[in-house]
């Protein structure tokens, strides 16, 4: 099963897609939510009426998530673009819920920012409450689903002004375009091993695969479950190989540019960078 959200910002109207074909799901929940999602969401279409989206706007698949949890460096060869050896643990920062928009929104260049960059990651959606975890191999079960998150950051925010930690560079509103569909975890056969890319102005830049991750989903999960209690409706995004501009071998974001990004699987977005008014 997939799942979105359709129709304007703020508006969006809960929908399930199975067989191509497109579901109205506001008969059965008011949103994709942490509610929705921990009472197991929908496990067929039958009884639901159809419904054509063509032409509409697709918003983030996830209602605004509680957190928002990164991963840092989860590549090794990003690690080394960006300067830094590969971490021991996983790094771990926030982004602001409120980042979080559709896969086709505007991504917006926030006011004073010149180094503004793209960042394809797999994201995660928690599907059960995640405490104290016993191993890796339970995380499984607290998986909703898979889903294309764009983690855009402002690295002279993120590393010249920050304090000492990243989240002013990774928060500002736009930052972290969601979509198009979340994908229930029996339509992804296998989460560490999915081809990700990303493109500028239809050059390519990103192209790498989850199996290069340091740390992977489970792993994760169960990691951040000893810290913090995860629940349902809150996103994980877990890192993003090399090809940023952060690298130096590519132009940061620039009013005009066209961004798309893209996991085997789970679907692509398209933005378009803006000056933000």
């Amino acid at each position: 099963m997939k799942y979105l959200r359709v129709g304007p910002a703020g508006a969006e109207r809960p929908v399930a897609e199975t067989g191509g074909r497109y579901y109205d799901l506001s008969a059965v929940t008011a949103d994709i939510d942490g509610a929705f999602l921990a009472a197991g969401g929908v496990t067929s279409a039958d009884g639901l009426p159809e419904i054509d989206i063509a032409g509409q706007r697709l918003g983030a698949p996830i209602a605004r998530p509680g957190v928002v949890l990164c991963i840092g460096q989860n590549y090794a060869a990003h690690a080394a673009e960006s300067g830094a050896e590969p971490p021991t643990t996983p790094i771990l920062f926030y982004k602001a819920p409120n980042t979080v928009v559709g896969p086709h929104d505007d991504v917006l260049i926030p006011r004073g920012a010149s180094r503004v960059d793209w960042e394809v990651e797999l994201g995660v959606v928690i599907g059960r409450t995640a405490r104290y975890l016993d191993s890796p191999a339970d995380a499984a079960a607290h998986i909703a689903g898979f889903v294309v998150s764009n983690d855009v950051s402002e690295r002279e925010f993120q590393l010249e002004r920050s304090g000492g930690q990243w989240s002013k560079g990774k928060s500002c509103e736009t930052f972290n375009p969601l979509g198009p569909w979340l994908v229930t975890p029996d339509e992804v056969d296998d989460s560490d091993d999915l081809r990700l890319r990303s493109r500028v102005n239809g050059e390519p830049r990103q192209d790498s695969n989850t199996a290069d991750m340091i740390f992977d989903v489970g792993y994760l999960i169960w990691h951040l479950s000893q810290f913090t209690v995860l629940e349902p409706g809150d996103l994980i995004n877990t890192g993003t190989p090399q090809g940023v501009a952060l690298s130096g071998r590519f132009p940061y974001l620039a009013d005009g540019d066209v961004v798309e990004v893209e996991i085997d699987g789970l679907g692509g977005q398209r933005s378009v960078v803006r000056n933000a008014a």
